[in-house]
């Protein structure tokens, strides 16, 4: 029998200014992190205001984990110390395994309305594979997989599985599921997920019904646009809509269990590590 998963938290991300001057909403960061692993951060940087987000992010250096980019409207120009240079845009995603160490500068840009919106997720390595060869994988919209299921629901698979439908990022250590998960009104969503794996959802577009939740400190189920959702271990994740639809991320990845030293854009095990 399967275990349906309940919520552990319900959480509203946070306004906050990173990169040059970008403004953003930070779901998950360094002080919920732990309860995450291997997931370490998620920001959802959306605007319709240029000057929020044009300065972008300039050179920085990335040790120690990969760097996930999910845009929904715009495009992100992005170059690195190994040579690579592109651009992502709506429906597109970068892949960004930071292993040994590299510098990259991501520059955003709106669409010919100047809304720029999109996702950044950071996932931990683990001590085996931080200083692994750093790699790109630049994974077009077209190579995304959207799949119907019969309720009407739609599933963008960017990593992960739908049935026998598998997205484009595969080999990845930590195991990562990471959907686009669109849901009618009045539907049912149901979606398995390896007992022991961290599991999260987050909202971006009307509400949905999550769940009971698990014990004390988590409030009602319901979460709506910009609320960040954890949940229990089980074997199951179960969704639920009312009169209105809802959009989210639906992430999971297998526990790492390793220390973190974290100092900014560089996660390592160790205080001496983050020192070399």
């Amino acid at each position: 029998m399967k275990s349906t998963r309940q919520i552990c938290s319900l959480t509203s991300s946070r306004p906050t200014l990173e990169g040059a001057g970008v403004h953003l909403r930070r779901a998950l960061g360094f002080d919920e992190a732990p309860g995450f692993d291997p997931f370490l951060l998620l920001d959802d940087f959306r605007s319709n205001t240029p000057a929020h987000y044009i300065k972008g992010f300039p050179w920085h250096p990335h040790r120690g984990i990969e760097t996930i980019t999910y845009v929904l409207r715009g495009q992100v120009e992005h170059g690195d110390s190994m040579g690579n240079r592109g651009t992502i845009g709506a429906g597109d995603v970068q892949w960004m395994t930071a292993g040994s160490g590299i510098v990259h500068q991501e520059m955003p840009a709106g669409d010919p309305e100047g809304r720029m919106w999109g996702f950044q997720l950071w996932a931990n390595l683990p001590a085996s594979h931080k200083m692994m060869e750093p790699r790109y994988r630049d994974v077009k919209a077209a190579q995304i997989p959207e799949v119907p299921l019969p309720n009407g629901t739609k599933v963008r698979v960017i990593s992960g599985a739908i049935g026998q439908v598998r997205g484009p990022v595969q080999g990845i250590v930590t195991e990562p599921v990471y959907l686009d998960v669109s849901v009618p009104p009045d539907t049912h969503f149901v979606h398995p997920i390896p007992a022991g794996h961290t599991a999260f959802a987050y909202v971006f577009e009307g509400e949905a019904d999550f769940g009971q939740p698990a014990g004390r400190g988590a409030r009602g189920g319901l979460a709506a646009d910009g609320n960040l959702v954890s949940f229990s271990d089980g074997d199951q994740v179960a969704v639920k809509t009312g009169k209105a639809p809802a959009r989210f991320l639906l992430i999971s990845g297998k526990p790492i269990r390793e220390p973190v030293a974290w100092y900014g854009p560089i996660v390592m095990n160790t205080d001496a590590e983050l020192e070399l």
